[in-house]
């Protein structure tokens, strides 16, 4: 669980990045959630844009994956979220643990 500091410095992180996957009239499947989480291995962190079309929202699809992934939804607004997940071998964003 993230505190709410560390919930503050990722949302500062991801408002800096692009969407690097989007969810679309298909939903989510297989591929799209290994791909996901070998983007979280290698970035740590991973916005994700959920289109119109989508059979899910935001915050359910946010919820999936993240349950799947074993990750943490940092942020949902709209039709964006950011998940977090920290790395095993290329951990670069340091968290305080207090």
């Amino acid at each position: 669980m993230l505190s709410s500091r560390n919930r503050s410095f990722l949302k500062k992180l991801g408002a800096k990045l692009r969407p690097s996957f989007q969810i679309g009239k298909s939903g989510i499947n297989e591929n799209m959630v290994q791909q996901i989480s070998d983007a979280l291995e290698a970035n740590e962190l991973v916005k994700i844009r959920v289109l119109e079309t989508s059979p899910t929202d935001a915050r359910e699809s946010s919820g999936r994956i993240s349950e799947a992934l074993g990750a943490e939804t940092v942020l949902v607004i709209g039709s964006i979220f950011i998940l977090y997940r920290e790395s095993k071998e290329n951990k670069t964003i340091e968290l305080d643990r207090s």
